[in-house]
């Protein structure tokens, strides 16, 4: 198809150094992020006490979506994720560079979100203006992502360990609220009809989100070590261990407090946190400012691989796909990236993108998994790939589809 590729091993070559353990903690940290530090009270207000059932229900939806990409990084270990995907799966090039400039879109509106709301935290804490703290923020951000691979994924993934830290010392303070399950778990599953159900529909919806992030991870399949083994199996860890710690919160938050107590709190971890210790919460805000922070530069790391990756297949400009020889990394797509977060950032007019963000990322979840749908067809297995059954693609679409339908009927309401 007229594909113009750099030869992995070239001078020019993105480097390959990220191993599993690094991988897994990449996912974790594009994966956790922000989210769970908000949605906690989010989910409490919509599910009560079902509000666990609701994020186990969230994983299966989010699940089926994530093994096509995992299946999807073993056939097509390269650069541009989505994009290269559905240019597989559909043969046409026009398609393939609207699903990565859509990728792009969302992850740098994603990017410039997280840099404001990191400015917000630091302003409270140092008084520094929102626009000089916006602007040095974001120019670290894209400095980091430029020094290079190994270096940009080890303080991603020293972020990540923070964070993660954070919700595991969370759950270990905490975890005297389990003794209360053998005695309260009833309290926690639905009635199984349509109204007791709906709690857990609701909640699914909106927890949906906090389960993305397989989706930056594939971006970075030319940096990865043996990445037909090492890229699937990451993004099926990360689910894994990610559902199992949202679980683990979700039930401690919601034996430990009314559900109105926790989505009255406009920081239900730092409320959590106090209600469990009796002491102020400063360490868990700070872990929650680090969780932004490493949000915005995976999403910077992402959109600069797919800008490289379709210029690389000369969809783009070739100057974007040009890997400078000490970084080996795509400097010019990188600068690019960080500058649109920069304009982005400082206009602060993001809500309306940022309000269409979760239907374009849903889009292409719809097309991807028709996209590896209709491979599967042509092409049923393939050497050294993990395979998983056709029909899982197909239910993957049909979710993403209805999520859509769901998300355009709430924002018509709104």
């Amino acid at each position: 198809m007229g594909e113009l590729l750099i030869r992995v091993g070239s001078p020019t070559a993105l480097k390959r150094t990220i191993t599993l353990p690094q991988m897994v903690l990449y996912g974790l940290g594009t994966t956790i992020g922000a989210g769970i530090y908000a949605l906690v009270g989010e989910l409490a207000r919509v599910s009560g006490m079902l509000a666990p059932a609701a994020f186990l229900f969230a994983a299966v939806l989010a699940g089926f979506t994530a093994l096509s990409f995992a299946e999807l990084s073993g056939r097509y270990p390269r650069a541009a994720g989505a994009s290269l995907y559905i240019r597989e799966g559909f043969g046409s090039e026009r398609l393939s560079v609207v699903a990565g400039l859509m990728m792009v879109l969302a992850g740098l509106v994603s990017a410039s979100a997280l840099v404001n709301g990191f400015s917000g935290y630091f302003q409270a804490l140092t008084g520094l203006p929102r626009l000089p703290t916006i602007l040095l923020v974001t120019v670290a951000l894209g400095a980091v992502a430029a020094w290079g691979i190994a270096e940009s994924v080890f303080i991603a993934t020293t972020i990540t360990l923070v964070e993660v830290g954070g919700l595991v010392w969370l759950i270990v303070v905490g975890s005297g609220h389990l003794a209360e399950l053998p005695m309260r778990w009833t309290e926690l599953l639905p009635v199984f009809s349509l109204v007791g159900l709906a709690p857990v529909y609701a909640g699914a919806l909106l927890a949906f989100f906090a389960f993305l992030g397989f989706e930056d991870m594939v971006d970075v399949a030319e940096e990865v070590r043996d990445v037909k083994h090492t890229l699937p199996l990451a993004i099926i860890l990360t689910l894994i261990i990610t559902t199992v710690l949202y679980l683990l919160i979700m039930v401690m938050a919601v034996l430990a407090l009314p559900p109105g107590e926790l989505a009255a709190s406009g920081a239900p971890m730092a409320t959590l946190y106090t209600h469990y210790t009796g002491r102020e919460p400063v360490l868990m805000s700070l872990v929650g400012m680090f969780a932004i922070i490493n949000g915005g530069l995976i999403q910077i790391i992402m959109a600069s691989r797919v800008l490289y990756g379709l210029s690389s297949r000369g969809l783009l400009p070739q100057r974007l796909a040009r890997i400078h020889p000490r970084t080996r990394t795509p400097l010019r797509a990188t600068v690019l990236a960080t500058v649109i977060v920069l304009i982005l950032a400082l206009t602060g007019r993001l809500a309306g993108l940022a309000s269409i963000t979760s239907v374009i990322m849903l889009t292409l979840f719809a097309g991807v998994n028709l996209a590896l749908w209709r491979i599967k067809k042509r092409q049923p297995t393939a050497e050294g790939v993990m395979i998983f059954p056709r029909w899982m693609s197909l239910a993957a679409a049909i979710i993403s589809l209805g999520l859509v339908a769901l998300e355009i009927v709430t924002s018509i309401k709104q």
